[in-house]
């Protein structure tokens, strides 16, 4: 087991006119192999900003971000690009499906950033859909398909590379609670599995299923929780 995510003193700043707003005021968080980690705030507290961040579609304003090894702090958008590929699985509250591909096209489109070829492709996509529960709906487009079996291919798109982290963002914040449950059982499965989960969210209910949970306040770190009994 080893450091994934190590943050120092992170700072974003956005200027608007001859104002700044501090998004993230000196941020340390360290993230291990294997962690499943919750990060909540109240609007505006930061946390979107901290997973763009994490996520690397944007750079800080100081401090640094040792991702896996890699200093990804002033990296430019061409590295940040690659580096997502390879390292982070993205889970979004929108799916963020393409609506003409089918499932299956979905999932692959990680695999052909990545230059891997057309057979080994559709074999590991076939493989990962049919791990999220997915086998029988693979030539499904997204609007033939519920909100949970949507979000069940966007799973399967984050995981197709053996990304290093999981970011999800708000991932059940457009389905109803039983399909809410059902998809962070999953999440659960993923976890065993050995993946490192970092999950953005503002219900305690979805928290609830992390071991630790990070609270972001005015661009700070509030307070960090462990969670002894997390759902299942």
């Amino acid at each position: 087991m080893g450091t994934v995510i190590n943050l120092e003193k992170l700072v974003k700043n956005y200027y608007i006119g001859s104002i700044t707003v501090e998004a993230l005021r000196s941020v340390d968080v360290q993230i291990e192999e294997n962690e499943y980690v919750a990060i909540m705030g109240p609007s505006g507290s930061g946390k979107s900003t901290l997973m763009n961040l994490v996520g690397c579609l944007d750079t800080p304003t100081s401090g640094s971000y040792v991702l896996n090894g890699t200093d990804v702090s002033q990296m430019d958008d061409n590295r940040l690009a690659e580096i997502r590929n390879r390292e982070i699985g993205f889970i979004f509250q929108t799916f963020n499906l393409l609506p003409r591909y089918t499932a299956l096209e979905n999932v692959t489109l990680p695999l052909i950033y990545a230059g891997v070829n057309k057979s080994d492709r559709l074999e590991k996509a076939k493989k990962t859909l049919d791990e999220v529960g997915l086998a029988d709906r693979m030539d499904h487009r997204p609007n033939e398909l519920s909100g949970g079996q949507r979000q069940r291919v966007a799973v399967a798109r984050a995981l197709v590379n053996n990304p290093s982290i999981i970011l999800a963002d708000e991932p059940t914040g457009n389905l109803d609670s039983k399909t809410s449950v059902d998809i962070m059982k999953l999440f659960g499965v993923i976890h065993e599995l050995g993946n490192t989960i970092i999950l953005v969210t503002h219900e305690e209910s979805i928290a609830r299923y992390a071991h630790r949970i990070i609270r972001l306040l005015d661009g700070q770190i509030d307070k960090i929780e462990i969670n002894k009994n997390p759902e299942k």
